[in-house]
């Protein structure tokens, strides 16, 4: 028996050793760089330990704007791709005919590049001397007054950000959501036909409870992805996003690492420290929400 057991932690050795080089390591150093003030990369000496990278980070207007950013886009993409890709796939579950072919093209943009994406989200939105862009061309059509999504105001921006994070996400959740709606066993759903029950309380009553493990798996991903966002906003803003006011939290850690304001590892170490801590408690939060809503 005791053969076995170190036969089992020898095979799990190189996946501890993997872990810890490329997971724990990090981590730690990362910790131990929040705290180390004036920190100097080229020297890798500091003046002593504290909180004032923190301190800074707090204050700092850029971070202060990418929170907001960060915050906003969470807010307003989790619940609206989970609750839109909830009713996609209540429909391709309708569908018989031809409903591989249906899935197929709903998940086309999921394996598109993203840089890619954002550039045709670009061209869509964005106004030029030549051209107002296909959206304010529709909104034109109501009589509404063109707009500068992509360097107009911050509302329109942000507008076409959600957008796209939205059209970004959806063909994941799409899959998984219509993966677990086929999962579920039509015993339940012939025995509440039998009884005469309605659709509207056979999916709050059976569907739902049913396949609530998988919408709480897309929320908790969901918010973790939303709140590393960075690529979707240089697709669509370019590099440079705190000129654009269209920062985010990672962007704000790159920026501090290697932007026009990089060499300061201790500013975005405090700043990483601070998106793992919000994340976390956000994780947590929902996983106590989940022990009520939650059936497995």
């Amino acid at each position: 028996m005791e053969n076995n057991n170190r036969k089992g932690w020898l095979y799990l050795l190189p996946a501890f050793a993997f872990l810890g080089a490329f997971l724990v390591y990090p981590l730690i150093d990362v910790l131990i760089y929040s705290f180390e003030e004036g920190y100097n990369f080229a020297s890798q000496t500091s003046f002593g330990l504290g909180i004032y990278n923190f301190s800074y980070v707090l204050r700092d207007p850029y971070f202060l704007q990418a929170l907001k950013n960060t915050f906003i886009l969470v807010i307003i993409t989790v619940p609206l791709s989970t609750g839109v890709a909830l009713l996609i796939s209540l429909a391709l579950s309708s569908v018989r005919k031809l409903r591989q072919f249906y899935q197929t093209v709903y998940f086309l943009p999921y394996v598109t590049n993203t840089l890619a994406v954002g550039l045709v989200f670009m061209i869509l939105f964005k106004q030029t001397p030549y051209t107002d862009g296909l959206m304010n061309l529709i909104l034109s059509w109501f009589g509404a007054a063109p707009v500068d999504f992509i360097g107009g105001p911050y509302w329109a921006k942000m507008f076409v950000l959600c957008f796209y994070t939205v059209w970004i996400v959806l063909p994941f959740k799409i899959l998984i959501l219509t993966s677990a709606l086929a999962s579920v066993d039509e015993t339940y759903y012939n025995a509440a036909k039998v009884d005469g029950t309605s659709r509207g309380r056979i999916f709050w009553k059976i569907t739902l409870p049913m396949i609530s493990p998988t919408i709480f798996y897309l929320v908790i991903t969901g918010f973790i992805g939303a709140f590393k966002a960075y690529a979707d906003a240089v697709a669509l803003f370019g590099v440079d996003l705190n000129a654009a006011g269209m920062n985010t939290i990672v962007g704000y850690i790159y920026d501090m690492l290697y932007g026009n304001s990089g060499g300061y590892p201790s500013y975005a170490s405090a700043a990483a420290v601070i998106l793992l801590a919000i994340v976390l408690t956000i994780t947590c939060m929902n996983l106590l929400v989940s022990k009520k809503h939650v059936h497995y």
